[in-house]
């Protein structure tokens, strides 16, 4: 009978010791993945990383975005998440933004979709950009530059254009006036003219432009003679004015947010809308994205909910607007991985085209 007691107690113990070890691990896991409870019934988040993609001038956006960090605190705060710290920086270019996703070493990316397709086995879209519509919506360039200045509308759209822009060197001058007499660009006219365009993974610099060489010539923005990489479009517009470059790439309404600078920074006399003309227009691209890291152990389902109503939340305050006013997004809609189903055959096309 004492040895039955005896085995009973040990047992007992056994279990005892055995449930202690597992509470303790558990504890260890949910530290270890950066988030857990907080006193207040709310989800510790200690540090929440952000990168954004050098669109433009990355001093800029570091100081645009500063006010983000709180914000986001506050909404999230709301939302049950309590993130003790927000750090923002700004990719070398936007595949730095891509890599940095997938390893898990960033947190959030404001990406274009060519990026997020290019880099989805690592990053997992939760929100597209809305912005402004614009007056001009055409295919046709001359509709473009008849129609100057470019001004925004009431309506919200979920895609924009890339547009090739002609700028005030002879080249482009000459380039931009056979357009507007209603004449046919040659691929000889075009490869004839000293190009910036943007990094490949860029919709508006890069892949798009792609696709429309390859409609109207069968060609590529590989296939042309005199071509620079710009690092951001404030660079690839201050070449435009100086003459180094003829012609540009970006999105359409990059010249409203390049118009001043075209005077000031660029010191040019006349205005932007004076000196530059399409020459060509691209199909429809679907807007910017907010993606996060599908490698970060603190992106669970509800957390990305919770980013998503937080961002959405917080374009629609005064201070939020002026934030994301430096990517001329004005909104976000919830975005799934099929939205951008044209993205991948636009880049499978492109990757064909380098083989």
């Amino acid at each position: 009978m004492k040895k039955k007691l005896m085995l009973l107690a040990v047992f007992t113990l056994a279990v005892g010791l055995l449930a202690g070890c597992g509470s303790s691990n558990n504890s260890s896991k949910s530290d270890s993945a950066n988030s857990g409870n907080a006193g207040s019934g709310s989800k510790e988040i200690k540090e929440l990383k952000i990168s954004f993609v050098p669109s433009k001038d990355p001093g800029e956006i570091i100081t645009a975005t500063d006010p983000l960090k709180d914000l986001l605190k506050k909404q999230l705060a709301t939302e049950g998440y309590d993130v003790g710290k927000v750090s923002i920086d700004v990719g070398t270019n936007y595949e730095a933004v891509g890599e940095a996703l997938t390893a898990g070493s960033t947190d959030i990316g404001f990406i274009p979709g060519g990026t997020y397709v290019l880099y989805d086995d690592g990053a997992d879209v939760i929100l597209t950009a809305t912005r402004a519509g614009l007056s001009n919506d055409s295919d046709n360039p001359k509709d473009w530059n008849d129609n100057k200045p470019t001004a925004p509308t009431a309506d919200q759209t979920n895609h924009y254009r890339a547009l090739f822009i002609a700028g005030p060197s002879a080249k482009g001058q000459e380039l931009a006036a056979k357009v507007n007499n209603g004449e046919q660009l040659t691929w000889d006219d075009l490869n004839s003219a000293n190009w910036s365009i943007m990094s490949t993974s860029s919709p508006a610099g890069y892949i798009y432009p792609t696709l429309w060489l390859q409609d109207h010539y069968q060609k590529s923005l590989t296939d042309l003679s005199h071509v620079v990489t710009s690092d951001s479009y404030g660079s690839a517009f201050a070449r435009l004015a100086n003459g180094q470059t003829d012609v540009l790439v970006s999105y359409a309404d990059a010249r409203r947010d390049f118009e001043k600078q075209w005077s000031s920074d660029f010191s040019r006399d006349k205005s932007i809308w004076d000196e530059t003309n399409v020459i060509g227009v691209t199909q429809g691209i679907y807007n910017d994205t907010i993606s996060v890291s599908k490698n970060d152990p603190i992106m669970t389902d509800d957390f990305k909910a919770a980013l998503q109503k937080a961002f959405k939340d917080i374009a629609q305050t005064e201070e939020g607007k002026k934030v994301i006013a430096i990517y001329t997004h004005e909104g976000y809609q919830d975005a799934k991985s099929a939205d951008y189903d044209g993205e991948r055959k636009a880049q499978d096309l492109v990757r064909s085209l380098k083989k």
